[in-house]
């Protein structure tokens, strides 16, 4: 997205700033805003304008329109990705393993910030996101970009036989399944991809493969940079992706 600076701006914001939790927001909020306030200062921003949902690992996408701006305000309750066509309004998710899907149409010039964990991937929240991109602006997919963040990648995504068996029941047909799911060392355990399986939804649903850009970095592998919820657990702090329309 970096040849459409002149219309867009995006961070995804690394160590030591730490952009709260849903369970410390209350008690951290001051912390956070400064942060906010650093983040949005190194990109000609304003923090006022920053619209933060209360991130609940759902397959919802919020139109951003004349709603206010806020970090868990009433309007964006159990929300995991947000899309707008409005300028100056700071489209704002935090992380800590899960996967930040950024997206510009820059012939409609609308924007749309993601947060894609493990659940919201199994539920399919890239998808939803295209649809409402073109039921609410008119995007053809053809023109979209995709910008993947960084994530917990298939390297270092263990998982039980429940989740792989759900996992496999739902991709089972995309023809990459001996991809996306692959059996651990000692066979007990199993290793996904959950950047695949968005990969895959995004195609199916119109983006050509160069317009998905991939970062190629592993939360867990970069942990002196990123926050990863799988190393840290409780104590993990979150990282933020933002991008607004200027």
């Amino acid at each position: 997205m970096l040849e459409y600076s002149d219309k867009v701006k995006h961070a995804y914001a690394l160590k030591p700033l730490d952009f709260g939790n849903n369970a410390n927001m209350e008690e951290r909020r001051n912390e956070v805003l400064n942060n906010y306030k650093k983040i949005c200062k190194s990109l000609g921003l304003e923090e006022k304008n920053v619209y933060r949902p209360y991130q609940m690992h759902t397959s919802c996408v919020k139109k951003i329109d004349n709603e206010m701006p806020g970090i868990f305000t009433k309007d964006f309750q159990d929300v995991d990705g947000l899309i707008t066509d409005k300028k100056e309004k700071i489209l704002s998710l935090s992380f800590a393993d899960c996967t930040p899907l950024y997206f510009y149409d820059p012939v409609k010039n609308v924007i749309g910030n993601i947060h894609s964990g493990w659940q919201g991937t199994y539920k399919e929240i890239a998808r939803e996101a295209v649809r409402r991109l073109k039921e609410e602006y008119g995007c053809n997919p053809k023109d979209l970009i995709c910008c993947i963040g960084p994530y917990i990648r298939k390297c270092s995504f263990e998982v039980d036989e429940d989740v792989k068996d759900m996992f496999f029941e739902k991709f089972r047909n995309t023809g990459k399944i001996d991809e996306i799911i692959i059996k651990s060392e000692n066979n007990f355990k199993y290793y996904i991809d959950t950047g695949l399986i968005n990969k895959v939804i995004l195609k199916e649903e119109g983006l050509d493969e160069k317009n998905i850009i991939d970062s190629k970095a592993c939360t867990v592998c970069n942990n002196n940079k990123l926050y990863s919820y799988r190393i840290e657990k409780e104590k993990s702090g979150r990282n933020s992706s933002l991008i607004c329309l200027i």
